[in-house]
């Protein structure tokens, strides 16, 4: 029992011992947009372990890999700019599905055309993408490639993606090994569900075995758009219906996908609604549509100014892990810094990989990465307390159980200790004391096979009395436990030379007689 005990407690110490490294594990990824208006020195790189560059374009005709001449400089200098305030960040190339087409999936509708879809149809498009992809990272020094493709959207596509990432793998591995170089890092943005238009399933086992890892795109959920009434277009929760982070994360764990190949997507966007009524203003508010932009998407930067301008203040609803601000007829829905610790907390509690950010450059002042960065440690330290308060006790309890097992062997091989023959006692002082058999509870003792051995001079003739029903019956004497194997010897041997020694006086007394 101790040593189980023992053991339990050693694999629980193991276990606290072993977890904060997988913090080192903890991937803070993040989108830069080509087309921002903030600058890439502006990037504060010391807040994230990756930074993916986006978007490449495919060329509709060839499926090679282009960059537009006016983008062309940011991505030839990305890598080192990011590099300067943080030399260990890690940095991708994005390839998205065009700009058209990635709005149709963002509105939730279906693209006229894909060049992703008509890309991976054909034997020889797929070759011609991805031997671009791989020689474009390369060239512009980037360590990986991430493909944002929102969303794949027939059963072809969903089948040709497993023999596309399957061939882009292999592609990956093998110019790694003629090149001699670090493999790259191959990862794509994924529906927050596993299943895309009802009945559409990605390929997820070959996700899982293809890619270093996925991130999950859980935002836009509702759009002022499309719906007229307001709601929380990233919640982590929604006790009303399925859409939401929390159920699509379970679904995709569900389907057998690795958490610790999954990243959490957070937005660094919100919505603006046009409220019907002031006086109701509560998320299922009623809405006469979008407001403030052209599509109702606002950045954080551009609601916390919009926000301050007017001297509003802001809500968290906990229920759905969200912010929200009405100023007049306008509700904004965003995330704030309590919606992105909770959600990052959310994260770890589920074991995921680590979050990626759409848009790094939407930030104010690097708020929400801020708290993003500070939940981590928040949540390491609360790791770390509970292994400063459990661990004493464990060695304490670990100190107990092996003390008790020490004393429990202890009691138990006083039952045999052996005593010096050259002892001051007597062999008569040695001999139990007779007990009365008449008492109602007479004291029982048990004898180890060794001692009746010991005790009967190894089953000796000399000690056979006779025989019975059950087989031979020998003399034995009965000593106390505390009494070793030399001590039984001592005791009989005394027993006899004194049984001898009256044996001789009888005989004396008789001849004399």
């Amino acid at each position: 029992m101790a040593t189980e005990l023992f053991l339990f407690l050693f694999s629980v110490f193991l276990c606290f011992q072993i977890h904060p490294s997988t913090a080192q594990n903890w991937i803070k990824a993040g989108y830069w947009y080509a087309g921002s208006e903030s600058p890439i020195p502006d990037i504060n790189s010391a807040l994230f372990t990756h930074l993916i560059c986006a978007f490449a374009n495919v060329n509709d005709s060839t499926s090679q890999l282009f960059i537009p001449k006016a983008d062309e400089q940011y991505f030839s200098g990305f890598t080192d700019i990011v590099k300067r305030k943080n030399p260990s960040v890690v940095t991708l190339i994005s390839i998205w599905n065009g700009q058209a087409a990635t709005a149709q999936g963002i509105l939730g509708k279906k693209a006229n055309t894909s060049v992703l879809s008509s890309m991976i149809t054909n034997p020889s498009s797929r070759k011609s993408f991805i031997e671009s992809s791989i020689k474009t990272a390369r060239r512009y020094g980037f360590q990986g490639v991430d493909l944002f493709w929102l969303w794949p959207q027939t059963a072809s596509d969903m089948s040709n993606m497993e023999i596309f990432l399957n061939e882009w793998r292999a592609a990956v591995d093998s110019e790694a090994r003629i090149s001699a170089e670090s493999k790259l890092i191959l990862t794509m943005a994924l529906h927050y569900l596993p299943t895309v238009f009802t009945n559409l399933s990605y390929p997820v086992d070959s996700i899982e075995r293809n890619l270093d890892w996925a991130h999950v795109v859980a935002y836009d959920y509702h759009l002022p758009s499309l719906e007229n009434s307001t709601h929380a277009h990233a919640a982590l929760y929604d006790p009303l219906s399925h859409v939401n982070t929390d159920f699509g994360i379970k679904e995709w764990l569900r389907r057998g996908f690795p958490s610790n190949k999954l990243l959490l997507g957070l937005p660094y966007h919100g919505y603006a609604w046009a409220l019907e009524s002031p006086k109701e203003s509560a998320i299922g508010a009623p809405s006469s549509g979008l407001a403030v932009t052209q599509d109702g998407s606002m950045s954080y930067k551009y609601i916390k100014w919009y926000i301050r301008s007017y001297g509003a203040s802001t809500s968290y609803n906990a229920t759905y892990v969200v912010n929200y601000c009405t100023i007049g007829s306008i509700w904004i829905n965003f995330d704030d810094v309590e919606a992105i610790r909770a959600k990052i907390a959310y994260a770890r509690e589920n074991n995921l990989l680590g979050y990626n950010v759409f848009q790094v450059t939407n930030d104010d002042n690097w708020e929400l990465s801020q708290a993003a960065q500070e939940e981590e440690i928040d949540q390491g330290k609360k790791q770390q307390l509970l292994l400063f308060i459990l661990l004493p006790v464990a060695i304490i309890l670990i100190i107990g159980a092996a003390f008790l097992f020490f004393l429990r062997s202890r009691i138990f091989k006083s039952k045999v200790t052996i005593y010096c023959k050259s002892c001051l006692r007597k062999p008569k002082d040695l001999m139990p004391k007779s007990e009365s058999l008449e008492g109602s509870a007479p004291r029982l003792e048990e004898f180890s096979f060794s001692i009746i051995k010991a005790a009967t001079k190894d089953f000796s003739s000399e000690n056979k009395l006779g025989e019975g029903g059950f087989g031979p019956v020998y003399k034995v004497i009965i000593v106390p436990s505390n009494i070793c194997l030399d001590e039984i010897f001592l005791i009989q041997n005394g027993q006899e030379e004194e049984e001898e020694e009256e044996e001789e006086g009888k005989t004396n007394d008789t001849e004399g007689n």
